[in-house]
């Protein structure tokens, strides 16, 4: 769902409101049930506690998020973790089930993710008035919006892959790509978006009348950390809009495997270029990326389709094994949940997770979790690891080249 979709368009938008918290006590929507999720180091997530509802009880604060992986600093002389990134744009739960499905291939194969919730589709298509998209007329969406079935199983993922542990990130809201799209946006119309992408989250009860159903168990102003912008264009404008509304990574660029360093404010984790098996050239590890240099179609030849796939499966395995075995640097992989092509993209990245999430040194994070990894670090060691190119490993070994950096770095300076 998301990028390369052009649907139906509605009308009209609001202004975006303002939502206090009310105090309500109770157990923590699907807690009862959730004694939390055990990952590779035997650590299990606590339930939380109190409920605090916010605004019209479409989001609650229930505390910490549970479920989370614990990791430490890395210490000299140490071989740095391998972290693998992997992200939905446009996350929603249509008929396809994709949402839900690879919530359980994330949990049977220990994978944390980050889901990017395009705003609009917990917006119902009858109260589509209420997004006002820059530079469009009230309601226009270049992804339409989902049915109410759909909404109802958006929000019921997006609850329990919070819970899980995952991250619920933001796609933003009408996917405009191309001429007059999100690339012409000022910082204050990006501002806009955002604000927008937010209220559609935190007021879905308003705009549903669903009144019975359970709050979504954050709350947006906290956990909105990061996002990835349609077709990856607009990102010089949106940096200084994201950094103001608290925003601490952006994934919206075009990188290749290596360390990631902060740009505007913000930790600048881009979708990566990886090998292409068979052709001379890589492209982004990214469905639409692959399909754009295979088929050119959502609907390719039905007898080139296991190849295609093969070729995208094994593109993603070696990018990974350049970086486990050189330089260490996260990888950064993005999907849609689609069916193109038979649902071969589908195929590739669930037989990648398979393979390399199980692993012992490799950790399947979220965009959150590696940030909060990357500002516990010592920032020479993260400046000497920039250092190290593609699937570059360091010549005289890991013990050798992260021996207490800071101290290495005082030494040059006092002798400088």
């Amino acid at each position: 769902m998301g990028a390369a979709r052009r649907l139906t368009r509605g009308v009209a938008g609001a202004a975006v409101l303002v939502v206090l918290a009310v105090g309500c006590s109770g157990p923590a929507p699907g807690t009862s049930k959730d004694e939390g999720r055990a990952n590779k180091d035997g650590q299990r997530g606590k339930p939380a506690g109190k409920v605090t509802l916010i605004g019209d009880g479409s989001t609650a604060y229930i505390g910490a998020q549970p479920n989370q992986p614990e990791f430490g600093r890395l210490e000299p002389g140490r071989k740095p973790p391998q972290f693998v990134v992997f992200s939905w744009d446009g996350a929603g739960e249509d008929g396809k089930k994709l949402f839900s499905h690879f919530r359980e291939v994330g949990k049977k194969y220990d994978a944390y993710m980050t889901y990017f919730l395009s705003g609009v589709y917990v917006l119902p298509e009858t109260k589509a008035h209420h997004y006002r998209p820059p530079g469009r007329g009230r309601g226009a969406s270049d992804i339409g919006y989902l049915k109410d079935e759909n909404i109802r199983a958006t929000l019921e993922q997006l609850r329990g892959a919070w819970l899980d542990g995952n991250e619920i990130g933001t796609h933003f809201n009408g996917h405009f790509c191309g001429a007059n799209g999100v690339g012409s946006w000022t910082p204050e119309q990006w501002r806009s978006e955002i604000e927008q992408a937010k209220w559609f989250v935190q007021n879905w009860k308003t705009t549903t009348g669903w009144k019975d159903l359970e709050p979504l168990p954050f709350d947006y102003d906290r956990e909105l950390v990061g996002g990835r912008t349609p077709c990856l264009e607009g990102r010089a404008n949106l940096l200084p809009a994201a950094r103001e509304m608290g925003f601490r990574y952006d994934s919206s660029g075009n990188g290749t495997q290596v360390w990631p360093d902060k740009e505007g404010g913000l930790w600048d984790l881009p979708l990566q270029q990886v090998p292409m098996p068979g052709r001379s050239f890589e492209t982004l590890a990214m469905d639409y990326n692959f399909l754009a240099n295979q088929s050119g179609t959502v609907n390719g030849d039905p007898a080139q389709r296991e190849a295609w796939g093969r070729q995208m499966r094994d593109g993603l395995l070696e990018g990974f094994d350049r970086a486990y075995d050189g330089n260490r640097a996260p990888m950064i992989i993005g999907n849609h949940f689609e069916d193109w092509n038979g649902g071969i993209y589908m195929k590739a990245v669930e037989d990648v997770i398979k393979k390399v999430c199980p692993m012992e040194d490799v950790h399947c994070v979220s965009f959150r979790q590696l940030v909060d990894w990357l500002d516990g670090q010592d920032p020479a060691v993260l400046e000497k690891l920039r250092t190290l190119g593609v699937g570059q490993a360091p010549e005289r070994g890991w013990e050798k080249f992260l021996t207490a950096p800071s101290t290495a770095a005082s030494s040059r300076t006092s002798g400088a």
